[in-house]
């Protein structure tokens, strides 16, 4: 029976196998920290990357003042570990939702969500108020990513004077999340489209105080924008994710500021024509809504899927010869975008000088609800 151990030399493991590089993760994080070190802005990283408890807990003994997820099932997963301060950033509705949103509070009152309709408020106070809780929410302010949020401006100050309304909520401050902007391969596009969003959100936060709410929370930016939201002194807290690991997507546009710490580890197939190699990774190994995944030691060397265990790995005879590969050799991908192929795995293998120094279980892939 195929078990893997801790202090397994990295070439024992079967293919494919999502690996962590330790000592590029632990930079990732250093580096972060170094980047940050002249804002007075705290770090919130959002878990729906790592998906990982054992991460979360990394990234808490770095300074992370807490976490951010996307669902109330990533929530459960990271609160049952001991992760208590917890942000769901995306609006919670629907009774089944709402109800074990409840059940979550109840056990992990730190746990926090976004708001960005007074429908949905009233549904939470609802909820709140038969279980006698009290939950604290964020009004969510659209600043251009144009999916969910309330229009800045008036629109936010009127949602929040509703909320005055609803006792069982605690307004704590605005989320103002600008995904359309983390991944603008143009640095001077992304700096225009990100200042952009934070004029938005800064003069909604100053309408709000100017109406008369105290609140202690602004929280926004991601891998892509955090250093430019950090500049913006009334940023409380930043949400970068996938700068601990790193893709193939925020490696083309931000250069290599962070290192590529997750790898898919895979195996040579089969040789089928000069110049080509299949590998055991397809679509169920290697997400593609970003693109495709890249190859760690040759740039030159396509990738694409075929099908749902296959991959297929092409050169140019002038980048190098017909024996770049052969059958039975292994290589490490780097996925295109990490959260959705991290998705796909049930564990991550940690590594450090070629021994796998820990085996961490992707306890919250698959929580969608």
């Amino acid at each position: 029976m195929y078990n893997p151990r801790v202090g397994d030399a990295v070439e024992t493991l079967d293919t494919p196998s999502l690996l962590i590089d330790l000592d590029l993760m632990e930079k990732n994080i250093t580096t972060l920290k170094e980047r940050l070190s002249g804002n007075k802005v705290a770090f919130r990283p959002h878990l729906k990357t790592a998906k990982s408890p054992q991460l979360a807990h990394i990234l808490l003994d770095a300074g992370a003042i807490g976490g951010c997820v996307a669902k109330v099932s990533e929530a459960e997963v990271m609160a049952d570990a001991g992760i208590e301060d917890l942000l769901i950033t995306s609006e919670i509705v629907g009774k089944p939702k709402v109800q074990r949103l409840v059940e979550l509070v109840r056990k992990h009152p730190k746990v926090k969500t976004v708001v960005d309709s007074l429908a949905g408020a009233k549904a939470l106070n609802q909820a709140m108020e038969a279980a006698n809780q009290t939950l604290d929410v964020l009004i969510e302010i659209d600043v251009g990513q144009h999916r969910c949020g309330v229009q800045p401006g008036e629109a936010t100050v009127v949602l929040a004077q509703q909320l005055k309304s609803l006792p069982f909520l605690r307004f704590r401050g605005v989320q103002g999340y600008q995904g359309h902007a983390q991944l603008i391969a143009n640095a001077e596009e992304r700096l225009s489209a990100a200042r952009k969003s934070m004029d938005l959100l800064i003069l909604t936060v100053a309408q709000l105080r100017a109406a008369g709410f105290g609140f202690d929370i602004v929280t926004t930016g991601g891998t892509g924008t955090l250093e430019i939201c950090a500049s913006y002194p009334d940023v409380t807290e930043l949400q970068p994710g996938s700068f601990l690991v790193m893709d193939a997507h925020y490696r083309h546009v931000l250069g290599p500021v962070y290192g590529p710490a997750l790898t898919l580890l895979t195996t040579v197939l089969s040789r089928p024509e000069p110049y080509r190699a299949v590998i055991d990774a397809g679509l169920k190994s290697l997400s593609i809504d970003s693109g495709m995944a890249e190859p760690k030691d040759w740039l030159y060397v396509n990738y694409k899927p075929l099908g749902d265990e296959h991959g297929s790995l092409t050169w140019d005879a002038k980048d190098a010869g017909d024996d770049l590969l052969k059958v039975g050799d292994r290589l490490e991908m780097i996925p295109s975008h990490c959260d959705t192929t991290i998705n796909l795995f049930d564990t991550y293998y940690a590594h450090r000088n070629g021994k796998v120094e820990a085996i961490w279980p992707i306890a919250s892939r698959g929580k969608v609800q």
